[in-house]
């Protein structure tokens, strides 16, 4: 007889029966097969046959052993909650767990870089009110402006007809730091060079 497929509880239960009426595996004294067995049944359960194996050597000195810690204690029968306590444990262990693992979540999160600002790159069009205005002041007291939160780039005059170039500048922005609407007034503020000011494209970076 051969038991060695313990992943398998029917081997374990037929094992236990096997051995109803039997002290060894084959014959009447220990041989390879009861070390087969043994060693089929440790790979599976290690812990349990750790444990089994370290409390069965002390087999000796069980009655001296100390108390269970999770033994009740003396009541009256009347006092006895038979079946409230295990509940009340059970809840008071899966609320220890719960907030062992808010804390950890918590702390992992707090250890999270912050993500970064939102930004948006944005293409905008200053038109100027005619061919005769100085596009180089209008670019100055464009790009005078400054903010907390605004970059100014690349900029480039685009022809409009009629000799009238209007100005095309991107610039970054962070969203929460610098409302469009305020820089493009701004911007149209300088009446003596802008006439108005579109934004032309937009996307989030």
């Amino acid at each position: 007889m051969s038991f060695t497929n313990f992943s398998n509880i029917e081997t374990l239960q037929k094992l236990n029966t096997f051995l109803a009426d039997k002290s060894y595996i084959e014959g009447a004294t220990a041989s390879q097969a009861d070390a087969t067995t043994y060693r089929a049944f440790q790979k599976v359960y290690p812990d349990f046959t750790r444990w089994f194996n370290h409390i069965a050597s002390k087999a000796d000195e069980f009655e001296s052993l100390p108390a269970s810690q999770s033994a009740p204690a003396d009541e009256d029968d009347d006092e006895v909650d038979l079946f409230g306590s295990d509940d009340e444990e059970e809840d008071a262990e899966a609320a220890k767990i719960k907030a062992q693992r808010v804390a950890e979540y918590q702390e992992k999160k707090s250890k999270k870089p912050a993500k970064g600002a939102a930004k948006s790159i944005v293409t905008l069009d200053v038109k100027p009110w005619d061919d005769e205005t100085n596009m180089e002041e209008l670019l100055a007291n464009v790009l005078a402006i400054e903010q907390e939160g605004l970059k100014w780039g690349a900029h480039k005059l685009v022809p409009q007809g009629y000799g009238i170039n209007k100005l095309q500048i991107n610039l970054v922005v962070e969203d929460e730091k610098v409302s469009l609407d305020e820089l493009q007034e701004t911007i149209e503020a300088d009446e003596d060079h802008v006439q108005s000011t579109d934004i032309a494209a937009m996307q989030k970076l």
